[in-house]
């Protein structure tokens, strides 16, 4: 059962095959989806990004694969057939930011398609418009991205924090390092999900010298540091970050110990959203995670917890950073104040508006 306070939060169940199959409307919803709700329900899909990315892929599938009924119009059909697909992804796991930002652009797109078009030449073109989205708002957007971070790392002497795991600050630090510039990072880390120990083995693999640390030697380790760089599931409007739980307390160190803290965050994860608190959203995880300590079966403190009518297990997988912790977001368009997050969005909302005529 949920705690109270969280209970308004899509709560988490252990997702197995045979419950996917008892889903409303199972018998409409494509392999390829079928197969992404499974890896997203299992986490062996990963990351704002990435999670991002094979929505996209499988949702090409589904418009490649559809066929308009018989006195339907492509338009509307297709907008309700998405949208069945999306609901059960939703099912599965919650939306990120990310995912929730490029089926609102596909949806506008659909919307635009005249319904005399034929159906080839509509489903092309939104074919397209996938594969355009996918390289402009996170394979480029990436890529110029990271060339900012790297140019953020001395040639020399630094010592760079990061904490779990975020794809693009571990291709910044290994592009870095790849350009010949010296430093060490400290790879921070925490129950349950331990994610920075993916981020470690690929510093190792690429020669940076690292340090490992738990999340409680904070405030120890943190005076060796020269600057933090953090990966986000979302920016909101205005300009707090939100990420994996842990990250808010990092930054408040780091700003505590005047440590300059860069979130490297792609725009297509900023959102119009305004949040102040981890509480109105956010994403409950597996509390059982919290009551089994990986490669230790000796520690068995909240064995039968579930058993304890008083006791409840929270495992919250985000948590807010507020915007005076952050000194810069690196983004594909350069480096800017989190309080010109709003103006990012306006600048995306007008181009949306721009080219959203028929197609």
């Amino acid at each position: 059962s949920s705690t109270e306070l969280f209970a308004h939060l899509q709560q988490y169940k252990r997702t197995t095959v045979s419950s996917l199959l008892q889903q409303p409307a199972i018998g409409n919803i494509h392999p390829a989806i079928l197969q992404l709700g499974m890896r997203y329900a299992d986490g062996s899909i990963r990351g704002a990004n990435a999670r991002c990315l094979a929505m996209l892929n499988a949702l090409c599938q589904v418009i490649r694969d559809y066929t308009t009924p018989e006195g339907k119009e492509l338009p509307r059909d297709l907008l309700r057939h998405l949208n069945d697909h999306v609901n059960f992804l939703v099912v599965c796991r919650p939306l990120s930011v990310g995912m929730g930002n490029a089926i609102r652009h596909l949806k506008l797109r659909i919307s635009t398609i005249s319904p005399d078009m034929p159906e080839g030449e509509a489903k092309e073109l939104l074919e397209q418009e996938i594969a355009d989205y996918i390289n402009a708002r996170i394979d480029s957007a990436d890529k110029q991205l990271v060339s900012y971070a790297v140019a953020k790392v001395e040639a020399q002497g630094d010592v760079i924090l990061t904490y779990a795991a975020s794809h693009v600050v571990q291709r910044a630090l290994v592009e870095a390092a790849g350009a010949g510039k010296s430093f060490r990072v400290v790879v921070m880390d925490s129950r349950p999900e331990l994610e920075g120990r993916a981020t470690l083995a690929r510093l190792m693999a690429a020669g940076i010298p690292c340090t490992y640390v738990h999340l409680n030697a904070a405030s120890y380790i943190i005076r060796e540091v020269t600057k933090v760089f953090l990966g986000a599931a979302a920016v909101l409007s205005n300009g707090t970050v939100l990420s994996r739980a842990g990250t808010a307390a990092v930054a408040m160190m780091a700003h505590a110990h005047s440590k300059p803290v860069m979130i490297c965050c792609e725009t297509h994860k900023f959102n119009e959203r305004v949040q102040l608190d981890s509480i109105t959203h956010n994403e409950l995880g597996d509390p059982e995670a919290l009551a089994v300590v990986s490669g230790k079966p000796e520690v068995t403190a909240l064995e039968g917890w579930s058993e304890h009518p008083r006791l409840r297990l929270l495992n919250l997988k985000y948590d807010l950073m507020p915007a005076e912790y952050v000194t810069m977001v690196v983004t594909e368009f350069g480096m800017v104040p989190p309080t010109s997050v709003p103006v990012i969005l306006r600048e995306f909302r007008q181009s949306e508006q721009t080219v959203s005529g028929p197609f």
